[in-house]
């Protein structure tokens, strides 16, 4: 099952399925809504909660294939079948199966994350033939504690601020970390403010049965409130009568830069990636016989799982990769 990479995009080859591609395609599969893995596709195969979000952020769609995890489809030339499983990313992040007539089974992640979520289903280890993963923390230096114990910080940090008379401001995304850092506020006891963009998806996540209780900002905070907005979104509240504290959530804030990537007081390591033992771990415990790495740490990643002897490789933008023909 040859597989091409070419201009940021993947593509099954010699069948119209391409894999997250950026720029538009006959047939693709979106792992998830974030922007950088989204266009506005004739097709679009992907579940049913990440079509909803792409609609918010493309509008209107064209020719959609919902797909709910564990459901198959096969495409109308017969060549492949697609299976979604979670991903543990956002609400609605999907990794694909495809499997040939032959019986062998390609992966591909996505973005993929296996720490527990609130606003996201666990992610699954899919077995497979040939893994296709991200390696955006593909380092072994991203090591990140456990979620929970982290989000327990951020509340106390949070409380600590409130008690000086400031505001604290939480910085991440407006889609998905966003809603996952006011679910878990929430239910660590504090009320959240966010900016008009981020309670418009939270507003979505509700309507797909993820509760993420939260108040529009409407020119100022509340007594007791936490903020959390994007960067883009707090710029213009900088220097204004309320005093602002801010706090970056970020697999970067393992490195010394982390905070100030995002123009933050603090940051908290708190990602919704894999970080590099995940990765291993599912490398080593999906039963692939080869593992490709894609973006972020690639090298470093490909490099670690054949230390623990994984035949793995790391692609670069226009190669064709021949995967095996056996079964």
């Amino acid at each position: 099952m040859p597989v091409e990479l070419k201009q940021g995009s993947l593509r099954v080859s010699h069948t119209p399925l391409h894999l997250d591609a950026r720029r538009r395609t006959p047939l693709c599969f979106v792992s998830h809504a974030h922007a950088d893995h989204i266009a506005r596709h004739e097709r679009t195969v992907a579940t049913p909660q990440t079509l909803a979000l792409m609609a918010h952020r493309l509008g209107p769609l064209e020719a959609t294939v919902p797909l709910r995890f564990g459901e198959r489809l096969s495409l109308e030339s017969g060549d492949v079948e697609l299976e979604l499983f979670p991903a543990g990313h956002v609400l609605g992040a999907a990794q694909v199966r495809v499997t040939r007539p032959d019986g062998h089974r390609l992966v591909y992640t996505g973005d993929v994350s296996l720490a527990p979520a609130l606003t996201a289903a666990p992610a699954a280890v899919v077995p497979c033939d040939t893994l296709v993963v991200e390696a955006t923390f593909g380092h072994p230096r991203y090591v990140f504690p456990p979620r929970e114990g982290v989000y327990d910080e951020v509340a106390a940090w949070a409380r600590t601020q409130l008690g000086r008379g400031l505001v604290p401001v939480m910085l991440t995304y407006g889609l998905g970390k966003g809603q996952e850092t006011i679910a878990q506020l929430v239910a660590r006891g504090l009320p959240v403010c966010t900016d008009a963009g981020i309670h418009a998806v939270a507003g979505l996540y509700e309507a797909l049965g993820v509760p993420v209780p939260s108040r529009c900002f409407d020119g100022a905070f509340r007594e007791g409130e936490v903020g959390v907005f994007t960067p883009k979104a707090l710029e213009p509240l900088r220097g204004g009568p309320q005093k602002l504290v801010t706090a970056a959530l970020t697999g970067w804030a393992l490195e010394s830069w982390g905070a100030r990537r995002s123009g933050a007081d603090v940051a908290f390591p708190v990602s919704d990636h894999a970080d590099f033992p995940s990765l291993l771990h599912y490398a080593r415990s999906c039963g692939a016989r080869e593992v490709i790495t894609l973006f972020g740490f690639k090298e470093e990643l490909a490099k670690a799982l054949k230390a623990h002897g994984v035949f793995a490789r790391a692609v670069h933008e226009r190669v064709q990769m021949s995967l095996p023909l056996g079964p």
